[in-house]
């Protein structure tokens, strides 16, 4: 008996080939497949939001995710090592921007991995910020986030200055924000971790807190009655005071309690600082 010719091909790539094969003529129908074999188990849904991500990439802006002027920060150029080595230590980035005579003369970038040799020797002895600084690029507020990826290769820096079309700073972008558009929050060793558990203490009267923790486990720990309100977890009654989906930063008071974003992406919360009303 002669073979079937009509089946479904066995393997993955068969298969995958083959809802891939007619000409689709808009994004939409291009998803639409995607979906379907994200259905049929071809691919799993972590590549499907992927690319999701890649493709949105090519069409938001700088000014859609860049970090704003007002939350940058900075070193000033004319700073000591010990003077701006507490901002360095406390905010964990890896680049700063340097601002020269006002804020928006940015006259480099300054890599806290420079500073080593410095810290090493235990001295200031003819240091200078300028001694230290990169070049840095200037993007404009318009340019689209799969361009700017593409120069951030070329270029194999991480870090972008943007300015407005009155040639002021609007703030900065770097490479990881780009790329988390694309695969999602980017953790590093300044993130809780999952092995952390859910509450974990910060300092003396803080706690790293992640937004998914359930109600009853954050008032079991505070002694606190979150759970009288119509939510599931701590992240849905932040969101829900702000009536917004804030950003990093951005602080709210509850019940004797102060919440300050540390991680969010697109849709959600991720991660909270908790900090208790000292009255």
């Amino acid at each position: 008996m002669s073979e079937d010719r009509s089946e479904k091909p066995r393997s993955i790539f068969g298969r995958l080939a083959q809802a891939l094969s007619f000409d689709p003529k808009t994004r939409q129908e291009v998803l639409d497949v995607i979906e379907e074999a994200v259905e049929d188990n071809l691919l799993d849904q972590e590549a499907l939001t992927i690319i999701k991500g890649a493709m949105q990439v090519a069409d938001l802006q700088v000014r859609d995710i860049m970090v704003p002027r007002s939350k940058m920060v900075v070193v000033e150029a004319n700073q000591t090592l010990k003077e701006f080595l507490p901002t360095i230590i406390s905010s964990a980035h890896s680049r700063f921007p340097v601002v020269g005579k006002s804020p928006d003369d940015i006259i480099g970038v300054l890599l806290a991995k420079d500073l080593l040799p410095n810290l090493l020797e235990n001295s200031e002895q003819e240091f200078t910020v300028q001694d230290k600084l990169r070049k840095v690029n200037f993007i404009p507020e318009s340019k689209r986030l799969n361009i700017l990826l593409k120069e951030f290769r070329a270029t194999r820096s991480h870090l972008a200055i943007v300015v407005d079309e009155y040639g002021g700073i609007a703030g900065l972008i770097t490479i990881e924000d780009v790329l988390e558009q694309i695969v999602g929050e980017i953790e590093d060793e300044h993130d809780l971790v999952e092995d952390d558990g859910n509450i974990r203490p910060f300092d003396d009267n803080a706690f790293l807190v992640k937004a998914l923790t359930e109600l009853e486990d954050f008032d079991e720990f505070f002694g606190s009655s979150f759970d009288e309100y119509a939510f599931n977890t701590v992240g849905g009654i932040v969101t829900k005071r702000f009536g917004h989906l804030p950003q990093k930063d951005e602080e709210i008071e509850i019940d004797g309690f102060i919440f300050k974003i540390l991680s969010s992406e697109n849709r959600r919360i991720r991660l909270l600082q908790v900090t208790r009303v000292i009255k």
